[in-house]
């Protein structure tokens, strides 16, 4: 006669869940064919089969693994009709044994017991029903017609569906984040697609441990709160991460002193940052606040750039997606460090210490060179950073500014830049060194006329003209004595000129020089009255644009040419 199971051992660590697919107990039951009957254990517990096991020892517990279907007919019961009596002999009562064989399974991590109808038992015996109910273990009843080989091959197939399931749904997350990383906002665009896969938050971290972008929410039963991208400046981590609406998976929001998933994932993202003086970090770190899953992963561009994602769960496939996106992020603001980085950074030591354009520019790989200033299409938000470098890129350049609502980027003028898509950009003629400030006031005045026009890329002309024929000394000599009366004031030079290049339109003219309209009224109206001339006049008009074209200030090759000053 077989002897009592052992009792659980007092310490026993949970095992480790099994590396395959996750089946829900609930798609077996689902199995027509299978005619499988949940009769004790929780009804709704969300349980999860990883394989099938069939065992007829007392004690299975050294030969599971955990997450097991363990299936059995009850070949090891001592008392073979089931009966709740004392049993005879040694023989242990049916409520001890069954209470000690459930215990065994439930310390091994077993997910669910099937017990199979004949030959063994006709029945499902009481004291194992009350053993599962006490323990939490789901019991299933297999019908005599039912194989255990039916139940495993079932299982498989169940497994194999989900691993298509689960491929199908990696392959559709690295499509969608590829996609997302050629937007004209690559970095938001990645961090919404990621945030979207995994169902939660996603953030940028800064080698200063700011928080840069974001994007996601994690959802409640209340009701989602609208995801919002974008960094939140002078707020700490974890303000910043209750702005953003971090919610509990209960749908209540954190305690005013409780840790919320915000702090501790920059927390996390602390621990992966290089620092030089503590040697390597790891790659990525994980914890769990609240029922949140939060990992932080250190981009490999080894600046301190850390991706931290929070989860209401961890589902199959959610941590190659966040690779993937990780890689993607290292690749957007990853610094690449080649022989063109070292001319740059001489050209500018030698431009810091007095030399002359000139005598760089070969250092930055041509003379020639075409200047683009560039603005978000729309009323989109200032451009960050991130989105300059990766337009740079996209017009093969790497050397590009940014700052005042403008991007500048300077292009090898053996490039022809092209239109790109979420952009509005006004390209200049090309030019060498000496002609590098004339160029950047060609971009900024293309640009505000492709603003204007609502266009996406104006190039700057440069084919010959009537003015041409006129010796350039004498030309500007009469440009800058007829504009005498507005030479001193470059907001009024500036607003005639545009108002000009676009044909008399107030509106545009507004939209190019970012004023209201009725300032450009005013201001054409000035000018008109200090030159003591007709606007409407189209001679007039003919003259002054050649003159404008001519005798234009010198100081006017900043960016106030795009954006006069009121």
């Amino acid at each position: 006669m077989p002897d009592a199971p052992s009792p659980p051992a007092p310490s026993v660590s949970a095992p480790a869940v099994p590396p395959t697919p996750p089946v829900p107990l609930s798609a077996l039951l689902a199995r027509e064919d299978l005619g499988l009957r949940l009769i004790a254990g929780p009804a709704e517990s969300g349980t999860v089969i990883h394989w099938a096991h069939t065992s007829e020892m007392a004690d299975p517990y050294p030969y599971l693994l955990g997450g097991e279907l363990l299936l059995t007919a009850g070949v090891h019961v001592p008392d073979a009709s089931g009966g709740s009596g004392s049993g005879s002999g040694d023989a242990p009562a049916p409520d001890d044994y069954f209470d000690g064989y459930v215990s065994r399974i439930v310390a091994a991590g077993g997910a669910a017991l099937g017990f199979g109808l004949a030959p063994v038992h006709d029945t499902v015996p009481p004291a194992l029903v009350a053993a599962c109910d006490a323990h939490g273990l789901p019991l299933l009843e297999v019908p005599p017609r039912t194989t255990f080989s039916g139940v495993a091959r079932a299982v498989w197939q169940l497994m194999a569906r989900a691993r298509l399931a689960e491929l199908r749904r990696v392959t559709e997350a690295q499509q969608s984040l590829a996609a997302a990383a050629a937007r004209p906002d690559p970095v938001p665009a990645v961090l919404r697609q990621l945030a979207r896969r995994v169902n939660g938050w996603a953030a940028l971290y800064g080698p200063e441990g700011t928080e840069l972008t974001r994007a996601g929410t994690l959802p409640g039963p209340t009701g989602s709160e609208p995801a919002r991208t974008g960094a939140l400046p002078g707020l700490g981590a974890g303000e910043a991460a209750r702005a953003a609406g971090l919610r509990a998976p209960d749908g209540t929001a954190w305690p005013a002193g409780a840790r919320s998933p915000g702090e501790v994932l920059a927390e996390l993202a602390g621990v992966v940052r290089p620092r030089e003086a503590h040697g390597p970090a790891p790659a990525s770190a994980t914890d769990t606040v609240g029922g949140v899953h939060l990992t932080a992963y250190a981009l490999g561009s080894g600046r301190g750039f850390v991706l931290g994602v929070a989860a209401p769960r961890r589902d199959p496939g959610d941590h190659t997606i966040a690779s993937v996106a990780s890689v993607l992020l290292s690749l957007l603001t990853g610094e690449h460090r080649s022989a063109s980085e070292a001319g740059r950074s001489a050209a500018l030591v030698r431009l810091l210490l007095g030399a002359a354009p000139e005598a760089v520019a070969p250092l930055l790989g041509g003379d020639r060179w075409v200047v683009v200033h560039a603005r978000p299409a729309g009323d989109g938000s200032s451009p960050d950073p991130v989105s300059a470098s990766a337009l740079a890129a996209a017009l093969g350049s790497t050397l590009v500014d940014t700052g005042d609502d403008v991007v500048r980027v300077l292009v090898p003028g053996d490039r022809a830049p092209a239109a790109q898509p979420g952009w509005v950009c006004g390209v200049s003629a090309p030019t060498g060194p000496h002609g590098w400030a004339d160029a950047d006031t060609q971009a900024a005045r293309a640009l505000a006329r492709a603003r204007a026009t609502r266009t996406s890329l104006v190039r700057h002309g440069d084919r010959s003209a009537l003015a041409d024929l006129v010796p350039p000394a004498d030309a500007e000599a009469h440009a800058r004595a007829l504009l005498a009366p507005v030479a001193g004031t470059p907001a009024l030079a500036e607003t005639l000129r545009t108002w000009l290049s676009l044909h008399g339109s107030w509106d545009r003219t507004a939209v190019a020089l970012s004023v209201h309209r009725n300032t450009v009224r005013q201001r054409i109206a000035r000018c008109a009255a200090l030159l003591e001339t007709d606007l409407d006049d189209p001679d007039v008009r003919m003259e002054l644009w050649f003159a404008l074209r001519d005798g234009r200030p010198r100081d006017t090759g900043t960016r106030s040419a795009t954006r006069p000053r009121e």
